[in-house]
């Protein structure tokens, strides 16, 4: 299976960087084609095993794709009515020289960045910023990009309290009445109404081992069978991959990654994501707003 295939390689990849801080690059090469060589072996996943590089420590985040793939960022905050929330991130950017908005979700890499950023599980200050810095795309004529990987929209007490089910569902209405584009990148897990307040998009990609589903396997296999380990199983019956969902017709395009997962080479999947993104942005830069509003919502009554 690809865990046990990684675990390997990160064996390595610590004595390769040892190796490197020791000025043995020849070793490290040697090491480094060793680790491609085991990485080509790897056997396509399963549903399981695309849960588990969805949600890797080391998979790129909104960050990375933000200063990889486009210029000239200019961050926003706030929702103009209560605070702040972090685990939502977005802004004014360009691409290819052109002006688009940003929104996404944000995690963290570490324990403090995951708390700082509540582990990407939006309150509904979060949504209320998404949907303001949306509004501001539409007054300016901008395409909306939206990175989605977050576990589902925050469950506690003070959220429910601040009107959760409220800020997504005017989300959900406000997105599918745009007249600019909008297209959604799923480059992690995407669960729940969490994923979806920011994802009511002309066009949805997802990188090749991302998930799109209701909720995680574990919720599932726990309401349905009352046991959380067995998730792998619930993950099958779930339907949960880009290779389903493009079969479903929820997906409209699979970037495709490394064996292994993104994180094995970060420089192809930027190249693959730019490409897709720069297709999807021409096909609809030349079409009226109110008919991309209506490709928008007859996306989903296909679905």
């Amino acid at each position: 299976m690809i865990r046990e295939l990684l675990e390997k390689t990160e064996v390595l990849d610590t004595r390769i960087a040892v190796l490197l801080e020791e000025g043995k690059k020849e070793e490290a090469e040697k090491l480094l084609k060793e680790k491609k060589d085991l990485l080509s072996t790897a056997e396509k996943p399963e549903p399981g095993d695309r849960v588990f590089l969805a949600r890797h420590p080391k998979r790129p985040h909104m960050e990375d794709f933000v200063s990889h793939l486009f210029s000239d960022f200019f961050e926003q905050k706030g929702d103009h009515l209560y605070d702040e929330d972090h685990s939502i991130y977005g802004g004014i950017a360009r691409f290819h020289g052109k002006p688009v908005t940003l929104i996404g979700h944000r995690k963290g890499r570490n324990m403090e960045e995951n708390l700082f950023c509540n582990f990407g599980m939006p309150c509904p200050e979060g949504y209320r910023k998404a949907m303001r810095i949306m509004a501001q795309a539409e007054k300016f004529h901008r395409p909306i990009i939206s990175f989605i990987d977050t576990p589902g929209a925050y469950p506690g007490l003070e959220a429910e309290e601040h009107g959760q089910g409220e800020a997504i569902a005017k989300n959900l209405a406000f997105m599918s009445s745009l007249h600019v584009p909008v297209i959604a990148v799923v480059t992690g897990e995407g669960s729940s109404g969490g994923a979806l307040a920011i994802g009511v998009s002309n066009r949805i990609l997802m990188l090749e081992n991302a998930i799109y589903s209701v909720l995680s396997p574990e919720g599932f296999a726990t309401i349905l069978w009352k046991d959380s380990s067995r998730a792998d199983e619930a993950a099958k019956v779930m339907k949960l991959t880009a290779e389903d969902l493009k079969e479903a017709g929820v997906c409209d395009e699979i970037i495709p990654e490394t064996a292994g997962g993104a994180q094995e080479d970060l420089e192809a999947l930027y190249r693959s994501m730019d490409a897709a993104l720069e297709k999807t942005l021409q096909f609809y830069s030349a079409m009226p707003g109110e008919e991309i509003r209506k490709d928008r919502l007859a996306k989903y009554r296909r679905i």
